[in-house]
């Protein structure tokens, strides 16, 4: 899809759908409370040639909420589309991703191939201040979610029919300053960039595990990045021997596909000072999760292709990170498998020794992107990394906890835990933190072995898959991201289609940009 940004107004531009956003405002207090929709635009010709609609009841400007008006008077748009925020006090960067999404999705069934998207205006509203929207966060919401409500995961699809949007133009306002105006502009930039690795992500995630194999990750990766000046080396099972990876290669042993060791390295254009940081990007890339000899149930078994999503986010993330260019060196570490149940599988009961020393009992095959973790998370502070993030579709039990709205966050130190935070409010992605301290320890204490890879029970299973990490990390600042029950959409929604979100990825290079 073609993204452009156009300073021009509105009303005068010839499209064949031409979107504007709408919130709900209040009018009055008390039981006189009427709620009204209200145009976030300054053109008076947009306001007149929707103002019956917007005061006949019909449309409330609910979250993602549309109105179609075919041939709007004295617009030159063959159509104008209405899109609901919300509440005008609850607006944000994130209510505009979805609003931008769904003017794409409302686009692509209905064959209309070239949409305009208003650039909202906080004149439209006198006593709700737009501040939370500055020009060039809401710039980048924009093109982040218009280009996210483009994709369909139909690829395969032998009769597939292209509905891809082919252009998609925000008219920003003639009239904004020099300083809005060269805002929108970098927000318009930066908003193409996370897209297109949000997209990166997305293709990934999206591929069958009999295509995407270990080692056609890392061909991937490589071919990506390294145009991008991202150094990317790809190794296999003699460099695990080698570095006595044996907690990854104890899973990678049950599959005929060899594993893949992806190490992804940017260094900034001017060299960081000697005690700069150096920030480590871990993760977990199983191609497809079988369970191994702890077989998964059937039912729902094909989804689990998505099991590298934690990977793809980081490779996602190395793409923006090449093109953004921050300040400081990153090293990202991705541990590549397949999970089957061969001969050559490994067994529960079975005690494996990671690449740290320490030795872990398997307790269930099925939780191994832990044990693939393990030395992916020792080997980045072998590297040099001096803080950690990890991202995995870890555990079941995160989605029990938290549903498929919010992903779940740990960390061992209060100032990368506050990074992540306040980046959030930027990103727009959900993530809660969770406890992970020291009193869960017992939890994973083997009597045979330094630890076992799950918890003698049910309970609290994100928790113990995260104080599992931990003890891999050390003193080392750190963040686990659980992304399970968010990295896949299991419905379509009017913003974005079924199928991988490329959740994480905004929200590590946030972290990212911290530094």
């Amino acid at each position: 899809m073609d993204t452009r940004l156009l300073f021009q107004d509105p009303a005068d531009f010839a499209t064949p759908l031409l979107a504007v956003f709408a919130v709900n405002i209040t009018t009055a207090a008390g039981k006189d409370a009427k709620p009204l929709p209200a145009l976030l635009s300054a053109s008076d010709a947009l306001t007149k040639a929707a103002s019956h609609f917007l005061t006949a009841g019909e449309f409330k400007a609910g979250s993602c909420e549309t109105l179609l008006l075919h041939s709007p008077s004295g617009l030159k748009a063959e159509r104008l589309l209405i899109i609901g925020l919300g509440k005008a006090a609850d607006l944000s960067p994130d209510e505009l991703r979805k609003g931008a999404g769904t003017a794409i999705r409302f686009a692509k069934p209905r064959s209309i191939r070239e949409v305009a998207i208003v650039f909202p205006e906080d004149r439209a509203l006198s006593d709700e201040a737009l501040d939370e929207l500055p020009p060039l966060l809401t710039a980048r919401a924009i093109v982040e979610g218009a280009c996210v409500g483009d994709y369909d995961p139909d690829t395969y699809r032998s009769e597939r029919v292209d509905q891809s949007i082919t252009a998609a133009t925000i008219l920003a306002p003639a009239s904004a300053q020099k300083s809005a105006h060269a805002d929108i502009e970098r927000g318009f930039a930066e908003g193409r960039i996370f897209a297109d690795a949000q997209l990166f992500t997305r293709i990934l995630v999206n591929e069958p595990g009999n295509i995407l194999t270990p080692l056609e990750l890392g061909r991937r990766a490589k071919a990506e990045l390294e145009p991008l000046g991202i150094q990317t080396e790809v190794f296999s099972t003699d460099k695990l021997h080698e570095l006595k990876m044996g907690s990854f290669l104890g899973v990678a042993q049950g599959s005929e596909n060899p594993p893949a060791l992806i190490i992804m390295r940017y260094e900034p254009p001017k060299p960081p000072a000697a005690n700069a940081p150096i920030l480590g990007l871990v993760g977990k890339g199983i191609t497809f999760d079988t369970g191994g000899i702890s077989i998964k149930p059937a039912d729902n078994m094909d989804k689990m292709k998505y099991d590298m999503a934690g990977a793809a986010a980081m490779m996602g993330a190395m793409r923006a990170i090449a093109l953004l260019k921050p300040a400081c060196s990153v090293i990202s570490v991705v541990c590549s498998a397949e999970n089957m149940p061969d001969g050559k599988a490994y067994k529960p009961g079975d005690v494996l020794t990671a690449m740290s020393g320490k030795t872990i009992e398997v307790i269930n095959t099925d939780a191994e992107g832990r044990l693939v973790l393990a030395d992916g998370l020792h080997y980045a502070r072998q590297l040099g990394a001096t803080h950690l993030i990890d991202a995995a579709t870890l555990t079941g039990a995160c989605v029990v906890a938290l549903g498929m709205l919010n992903g779940g966050v740990f960390s061992n130190n209060e100032d990368t835990y506050s990074r992540f935070s306040t980046g959030m409010l930027t990103s727009g992605e959900k993530f809660w933190r969770m406890p992970c301290t020291s009193d869960y320890r017992d939890l994973i204490k083997s009597d045979i072995a330094d630890i076992r890879n799950t918890g003698g029970s049910r309970w609290g299973g994100a928790i113990t898959a995260a104080m599992f990490l931990k003890e891999f990390v050390g003193d080392t600042p750190w963040l686990h991201l659980d992304i399970a029950g968010v990295a896949w959409m299991e419905d379509n929604r009017p913003w974005i289609a079924k199928g991988p979100s490329g959740v994480a990825v905004r929200s590590i290079v946030e972290w990212v940009r911290s530094f």
